[in-house]
């Protein structure tokens, strides 16, 4: 190791996670921090809304890195303490216990907050899931005894209301929308979700507001814009994120949505990158459209590019947006944009699984979605991603038939 101050991270989860990885397995030798707020080594999230309330036994959430690997790789974390302040001329982050750490080169990955209720009383009974011990305080609700209530129809509260059934609880969804899955999502895809949920117990209620909500120590009650009261025992509130953009913006780096980022995740600031749920970014696949995206798999290509660029890769992000969820014996899995195409394709592949194929005008794939039980839809969403990256222009027939999507590829030269 030399003298130089080295790369730190600001965010200890995925992303964070996955660059610091990148960046030792890139050879980087300089010093490589990361700053987390959490106590917790960084770990996956999506177990949080399924594996971590399903699980009879103690929870864990898979690590990204522990102890050892930390260890071996010679990266330094610091749990709980937050970052306040950078100091973009001495080139210093500034902790919260007073402490003030040089870098040469910094990356956040600040990550996302759940959106908050306004004028909601502080109770035990009232539960937004971003951590695992966000998890950890839902799990004691989720028995067969309970009734919980979800408030938002997207991928978490669905999420929450599968795993609430499927250990015995009575599930209620409220979502405020004339349907679930609004953003993002084609609505046969949503329609075949609500059904899958009804099937299974739950209730959902769409096209209602809140007007109050009340807590106390026996129950919490839900006031709805068409004078129903539902009362239940805990309230997920499940009704977005917001971007963690407050140390940037106070360090005066450019906000838009996010941290804003290049197509090679660098902000408006030198050395300083952004990457992950925070930031948001052009999109060459979408004619640069500014996206910011929640999720998994964007964390972790990210991640990995914000470090190849931080050693000095000058490449830029051109990966195919994909987002999946696990809901009961269903999975959906969307790759691309499903609010880009203009026309839409439907491919049935037998046992109640389909997949939509979004194309432009020019009959472009741009995104392609598809739900069905287990694993049904997994190798044509990989494939129609891989057709997505290419640009190409497809039939609409080999789409809507039984033609193998692989024979769609262009063959290497």
């Amino acid at each position: 190791m030399s003298s130089e101050p080295g790369i730190i991270i600001v965010g200890a989860g995925e992303c964070g996670a996955r660059a610091a990885l990148s960046l030792r397995e890139g050879s980087y030798l300089h010093p490589v921090t990361i700053i987390g707020e959490e106590v917790h080594l960084p770990y996956e999230r999506p177990p949080l809304s399924k594996k971590i309330l399903l699980n009879e036994g103690e929870p864990q959430s898979p690590a990204v890195l522990d102890e050892l690997a930390l260890q071996e790789r010679n990266i330094r974390h610091i749990g709980g303490t937050t970052a306040t302040a950078i100091d973009t001329s001495a080139k210093k982050l500034i902790l919260s216990d007073g402490r003030a750490l040089p870098y040469s080169k910094l990356l956040l990955t600040t990550g996302a907050t759940p959106r908050r209720l306004p004028n909601v009383p502080t109770s035990s009974r009232i539960v937004y899931l971003r951590t695992i011990d966000d998890a950890l305080a839902l799990r004691p609700w989720i028995r067969a005894d309970m009734h919980v209530a979800v408030l938002g129809g997207g991928f978490i509260g669905l999420e929450v209301a599968a795993s609430a059934r499927s250990r015995g609880a009575k599930a209620t969804i409220i979502e405020a929308q004339e349907r679930i899955l609004k953003r993002g999502v084609a609505e046969p895809i949503a329609e075949t979700m609500a059904s899958l949920h009804r099937r299974n117990g739950v209730t959902i209620q769409c096209g209602v507001s809140v007007l109050d909500i009340e807590a106390d120590e026996q129950r919490v009650a839900i006031s709805l814009s068409d004078r129903e009261m539902i009362t239940a025992d805990v309230l997920v509130v499940g009704i977005g994120a917001q971007p963690r953009i407050e140390l940037a913006a106070q360090a005066g780096i450019a906000v838009d949505n996010g941290i804003t980022v290049n197509e090679r995740l660098e902000t408006s600031v030198a050395d300083i990158y952004a990457a992950g749920d925070c930031c948001s970014f052009p999109h060459p696949l979408y004619g640069g459209r500014r996206l910011r995206l929640e999720a998994w798999r964007n964390a972790q290509d990210q991640g990995i590019l914000a470090a190849a660029n931080l050693l000095g890769a000058n490449r830029s992000h051109e990966a195919v947006p994909y987002f999946w969820s696990d809901q009961f014996d269903h999975t959906l899995q969307i790759a691309g944009l499903a609010d880009e195409g203009r026309s839409v394709v439907r491919r049935d592949l037998g046992e109640g699984a389909f997949i939509l194929f979004h194309l432009d005008g020019e009959q472009r794939l741009v995104a392609a979605s598809g739900v069905g039980p287990g694993n049904r839809v997994a190798k044509d969403i990989k494939l129609s991603e891989m057709l997505i990256a290419k640009h190409l222009i497809l039939p609409i027939e080999a789409l809507a038939g039984g033609v193998n999507l692989k024979s769609l590829l262009p063959r290497a030269a």
